[in-house]
């Protein structure tokens, strides 16, 4: 791993800028595209904006050559205010983006090839589902094989992280309440999901939903940056590209997830909506090291353990 360049050092934060309301609870909102990490180089966990990674890589990560410009406070809640300092990538650790207050929402069988794969049609209405955010885990914390399960898969997905309370929205106003985007591994028990009256034990034990490597923040007022109708989706086990599709092919897309999802629970700031994943996932085995990625955010990998 390479840190960053002594030039790099000297370089400034985007201008993030506060919503007119400045109370502790209110979401911000941000005037510039950039890169939320959550890290921590010691015992303490802080924020940072990513800055200096190679123009060159579409699926950074953790491992690539940049820096983090640490901010004060959580930049969901408060207004970012660079401290001063600037961590080299490689002398940080990264963590779970974000850690939902309240819920990971999760949605079944959103490409059509992936229902297939599992012997299924593609469902009438979203299928939903809940993993509680004792669940997300970050980037290189081992994802443990619970004793109950012989049949445990990879699901590469994007994410979406919301950044303020939401309720029965329409699909057109669904990104003002949209913070942005993360990649994550939908973990599953594959036997439990078929075998069980619910999906509660096959998607929601601990360690089952892996997210990383940072908070993609889109620029809302740009016509380029991440587009989250048109990214590749991948998943590598032990460094061989083993499940790979677009979200072009999702059947419902992020807009009209947000809102379905909305009609049934209210989203609070820091809640997490899966989207989905492609046709190709897999079996994870002890030893093994999954890595999932979206084009246009990043990539991180977990090892894979019994527990």
């Amino acid at each position: 791993m390479r840190g960053a360049s002594a030039t790099s050092r000297g370089r400034r934060a985007p201008c993030p800028v506060p919503s007119q309301s400045s109370g502790a609870a209110t979401p911000v909102l941000y005037a510039s595209p950039m890169k939320i990490a959550r890290f921590s180089t010691g015992d303490e966990l802080r924020y940072g904006i990513v800055e200096g990674l190679p123009d060159d890589d579409p699926a950074p990560s953790g491992e690539s050559r940049g820096h983090l410009i640490v901010l004060r406070g959580d930049p969901l809640y408060t207004p970012p205010e660079a401290t001063g300092e600037v961590v080299p990538l490689d002398a940080a650790r990264l963590v779970s983006p974000v850690i939902p207050r309240s819920k990971v929402v999760g949605i079944g069988r959103n490409y059509a090839a992936h229902a297939e794969e599992t012997g299924a049609r593609p469902p009438a209405e979203p299928i939903v589902f809940l993993k509680p955010n004792t669940a997300v885990v970050g980037p290189d914390t081992p994802i443990l094989l619970p004793p109950w399960s012989g049949e445990v898969h990879y699901e590469a997905e994007l994410a979406v992280v919301i950044r303020s309370v939401a309720k029965d929205l329409d699909p057109a106003d669904a990104p003002r309440v949209i913070l942005g985007y993360t990649v994550a591994n939908d973990v599953s028990a594959r036997d439990r999901q078929r075998e069980d009256a619910t999906w509660t034990r096959a998607k929601a034990f601990d360690t089952s939903c892996p997210l990383g490597p940072w908070i993609e923040v889109p620029d809302p007022g740009a016509t380029a940056g991440f587009d989250p109708d048109d990214a590749v989706v991948r998943a590598r086990v032990d460094g061989a590209v083993v499940q790979e599709g677009s979200t072009r092919d999702m059947i419902r897309s992020v807009p009209e997830l947000v809102s379905y999802v909305s009609g049934i629970f209210t989203l609070l700031p820091g809640d997490v909506v899966l989207t989905g994943t492609p046709a190709g996932v897999g079996e994870n085995r002890a030893g093994q090291r999954v890595e999932v990625e979206v084009e246009g955010i990043g990539s991180f990998s977990n090892p894979v353990m019994r527990r």
